[in-house]
């Protein structure tokens, strides 16, 4: 209905306040992809850091339950869920998040403690989210470290995190580089686009700079279409 216009957003936020409570993944999946899309909306308002103080007081209980460890009885849903919210917490700034995400990052670039495969990509993203020129460069390190094509994916999906503009000229450099398999540079460049309103911007342009050898690449496959569309 709000976005038919016949309701106020502001409604639907009051809705969403209501499932503090919830335990279902699915429920939360959904959650955080309305707020997902306001928040890329909002990013083009004055309202932006209030959105991101709303997902914080929305997440951060379910966020605390959860904890960043498994407990016993746990079934894969949960773990899904874990890595959801400490993604969209980290992403938000939530101080607690951030500052245990790069601890966490820390002693798995140190190889003291390996991240679970589903804690990667929310502390990956948290750490890029609120990172500089030295932790674009560990990721970097660590996509050339990867042993298997799916670590690779994982970390190519969450550059496009990195807020400032000349680290995102360099992701968007990067995807196209040799280093990134012709059919994941539309991973990047969208990684880029859904990142933060400066990445978008930075893709678009990027995009059109380079439609001459995007378009000979992808020859009109899917590939074209899918990143028209990010």
């Amino acid at each position: 209905q709000a976005r038919a216009g016949i309701i106020s957003t502001v409604e639907v936020l009051k809705v969403m306040e209501a499932f503090v409570n919830e335990p279902n993944y699915t429920v939360w999946s959904d959650l955080s992809c309305n707020l997902g899309i306001l928040s890329t909306l909002l990013s083009h308002t004055d309202f932006y850091e209030e959105i991101q103080v709303f997902v914080k007081d929305v997440f951060s209980p379910i966020g605390e339950r959860l904890g960043w460890d498994p407990k016993p009885g746990e079934g894969h849903l949960d773990a899904l869920l874990r890595g959801l919210v400490l993604g969209k917490l980290g992403k938000a700034g939530h101080k607690a998040t951030l500052e245990e995400a790069r601890r966490r990052f820390k002693d798995h670039v140190e190889g003291k403690h390996i991240l679970s495969a589903d804690l990667r990509s929310p502390v990956y993203v948290t750490i890029l989210k609120h990172g500089d020129s030295t932790t674009l460069d560990t990721m970097l390190k660590l996509h050339k470290q990867a042993d298997t094509q799916e670590e690779k994916n994982q970390t190519e999906r969450v550059l496009g995190a990195i807020s400032q503009p000349e680290l995102i000229q360099e992701v968007l450099t990067f995807a196209l580089s040799e280093e990134v398999r012709p059919q994941d540079t539309v991973s990047v460049i969208g990684g880029v686009a859904g990142g933060s309103k400066q990445g978008r911007k930075a893709a678009w342009k990027f995009v059109r700079d380079n439609w001459e050898e995007l378009y000979n690449r992808y020859q009109g496959g899917f590939l074209i279409s899918r990143l028209i569309k990010v």
